[in-house]
């Protein structure tokens, strides 16, 4: 099968189209007949040999495709159309998941759309609901909302909470599609402070809980925008990782709680839970149209080099995604 797999550890230049043996599913697993794959920050990462918890040599955490072969229990049959996390392997042409994680194409969706799902909706749930505790019409703020991501979180924020959500995004364009999705304040970072957009727009008590994909950078901004016993969900190091000078005590007099948190390394146990629990809760308002992933650009697999340039140059809105069929 044709796969992409990282040769050399580094730039984009590192990745390589090779031919491998299909992968063999193990007990409670599924080989899927890939026809998409979405590129995601924790591919580039692995790419650069950051992340420590890659083992699949084949980039690729999310999937979209036909079971190909299930064994009797899973739930699942050869023909099903599945969407899910997979440990790695998802830039090929066989992928195997557990049957535990895959989840069943919403009617009407593409592929492409498919595979804009998994990561990054079961991210936004996780961070907005698991950890984040949004409650009815309390405030969000999400950084980089035009991403994957971001774009998951804004629909899951106003569909199953009715809250008031507060973006930031990097020019005009971005800004509009997230107002689109529902956002109510539109903050452009380049050139607007946005703690003081954040104090004005909820009359100088900051938000209820932050989506921060930034980190370093936008430390001091995020503890001013936040509302005593707030909660701030830590999910990227876009901004670095590094914090120079941290004021403990600001942190403390605010009752601010800081939770940091990665999906990919977590358990096969986690992410089966987490992936039931959102098909519970999300699956019917994708079903219903009331919930959509958002597909920014589709390349070939053989340009997963040029499709991960796209996201690194973050000119993306929505899921870059790949298509693995001819």
């Amino acid at each position: 099968m044709k796969a992409i797999i990282v040769e050399r550890q580094g730039s984009v230049n590192g990745l390589r189209l090779t031919d491998l043996p299909a992968p063999e599913p193990a007990a409670g697993e599924l080989l899927v007949k890939v026809h998409t794959a979405a590129v995601n920050r924790t591919d580039i990462v692995t790419r650069e040999g950051q992340s420590g918890y890659a083992v699949n040599p084949i980039l690729g955490v999310e999937i979209a495709g036909v079971v190909e072969r299930a064994e009797a229990g899973t739930g699942f049959a050869p023909g099903d159309r599945v969407m899910g996390l997979v440990n790695g392997g998802g830039y090929a042409e066989y992928a195997v998941m557990p049957a535990d994680r895959a989840m069943r194409i919403p009617s009407g969706y593409s592929f492409e759309q498919a595979a804009a799902v998994p990561e990054v909706f079961l991210t936004a749930y996780q961070t907005l609901y698991e950890i984040g505790r949004l409650r009815p019409s309390e405030s969000v703020l999400i950084h980089a909302g035009a991403s994957g991501v971001g774009t998951a979180a804004i629909q899951l924020a106003k569909t199953l909470s009715g809250a008031k959500v507060i973006v930031t995004a990097g020019s005009g364009k971005k800004l509009d599609f997230c107002g689109s999705l529902g956002a109510d304040v539109l903050i452009n970072y380049k050139e607007q402070s946005f703690e003081e957009e954040v104090l004005r727009a909820t009359d100088g008590q900051g938000v209820d809980l932050i989506l921060d994909f930034v980190g370093a950078d936008y430390w001091d901004k995020n503890l001013a925008s936040i509302k005593k016993e707030g909660r701030w969900v830590l999910i990227g190091i876009l901004g670095g990782a590094q914090v120079e000078r941290v004021n403990l005590f600001a942190l403390m007099s605010k009752c601010v709680q800081l939770t940091g948190t990665l999906l990919t390394p977590r358990s096969d146990e986690y992410k089966a839970r987490l992936t039931a629990d959102f098909i519970r809760d999300v699956m019917p308002h994708m079903e219903a149209g009331e919930i959509k992933p958002i597909v920014d650009t589709v390349f070939p697999l053989a340009e997963a080099m040029e499709a991960q340039r796209h996201m690194e140059a973050n000119r993306n809105i929505g899921k870059i995604v790949l298509s693995i069929e001819e």
